[in-house]
């Protein structure tokens, strides 16, 4: 459901505000809020309701939604979804006094079903970033996307956002900015390194402006969006794995349990993936830079090459 700023009322707009401002959300995840509070506000006025008399909402008023939900065939990660966004909405107006009771509280998320997310095996994800294309600047750029992806395990949307000044080629890092704005380290793998050093002095190829500051451009030259990189991922799979349905959250999986499967520990996986909720951050105890590294270089199939190559260096 689209919806625009004049037909959500202001206390709705306040909340985005809020989530924009001092949550730092993503515009991706605002546009989930706001579609969800437009489709709350639609049921509501059905029954002669508005947020914008929000002492008016009943509990009874969600578990109709909810209802009406089910009925249209959502699944239940969806209305678990919508659910959370009345949550925050209504805790938003508690703080700030416009309602004293939760209509939400003692509802419980439905039930999720967890598909075991796609994972490519560790064949597939090398022959994927090992596509033999030609030396074009895009070929470059769509490689140098796919080891950033599956080495560093970034999600879509942090890689996107990457800027030049993030990358530091000598130090083998990247400064990733991740969901509501948190900053992590992550590593580049030797593969990493060279793929963007590749592709970083073809760049202006793609025409950016002197203010571009992105690492990763589209064809016009401007910053590579999600739309964009998820084609390109597609594209690699198909013609070096010869697998159909990757996405480049499946390249994200990959490394974790790659990682897993080489014998890292839960806890790095967690740091490395840079993971930020609180039941997550609770359960597993900071790790320092060093020990990351470490396990990293033990057990990612990118690090073990690069351990490789050192030692035939040494041996010649």
């Amino acid at each position: 459901m689209s919806w625009t700023a004049d037909l959500l009322p202001e206390d709705v707009m306040y909340f985005l505000a809020h989530l924009d401002v001092q949550k730092g959300f993503s515009p991706a995840t605002l546009r989930a809020y706001g579609r969800d509070l437009a489709q709350w506000e639609a049921f509501l006025q059905e029954g002669s309701k508005s947020c914008a008399h929000p002492r008016a909402i009943a509990r009874t008023d969600v578990q109709g939604f909810l209802v009406q939900l089910h009925r249209q065939g959502l699944s239940k990660s969806s209305i678990a979804r919508k659910l959370s966004s009345l949550r925050g909405f209504f805790r938003f107006l508690i703080k700030n006094k416009k309602i004293e009771h939760d209509p939400c509280a003692g509802l419980k998320n439905p039930r999720k079903n967890h598909p075991q997310p796609r994972v490519l095996n560790v064949d597939q994800a090398l022959s994927l970033v090992e596509s033999s294309m030609d030396p074009s600047p895009r070929s470059l750029r769509d490689l140098a996307l796919a080891e950033v992806l599956y080495g560093s395990g970034l999600r879509v949307s942090e890689a996107t956002g990457l800027d030049l000044e993030d990358v530091d080629l000598g130090q083998g890092l990247v400064l990733v900015r991740g969901k509501g704005g948190k900053e992590r380290l992550a590593f580049l793998t030797r593969p990493g390194c060279e793929r963007l050093k590749n592709y970083m002095p073809q760049r202006s190829a793609f025409g950016p402006s002197l203010k571009e500051k992105a690492l990763f451009l589209g064809l016009r030259g401007r910053r590579l969006n999600r739309r964009e990189a998820f084609r390109i991922i597609r594209r690699l799979a198909l013609v070096g794995a010869q697998v159909q349905g990757v996405s480049p959250h499946t390249l994200r999986h990959s490394f974790a349990t790659h990682l897993l499967q080489g014998g890292a520990d839960l806890r790095t996986v967690q740091e490395l993936l840079g993971h930020s909720r609180v039941s997550t951050t609770q359960r597993y105890t900071h790790l320092n830079l060093d020990e990351v590294m470490r396990v990293y270089d033990q057990a990612h199939p990118r690090a073990k090459e690069k351990q490789l190559n050192s030692r035939n260096k040494r041996d010649d």
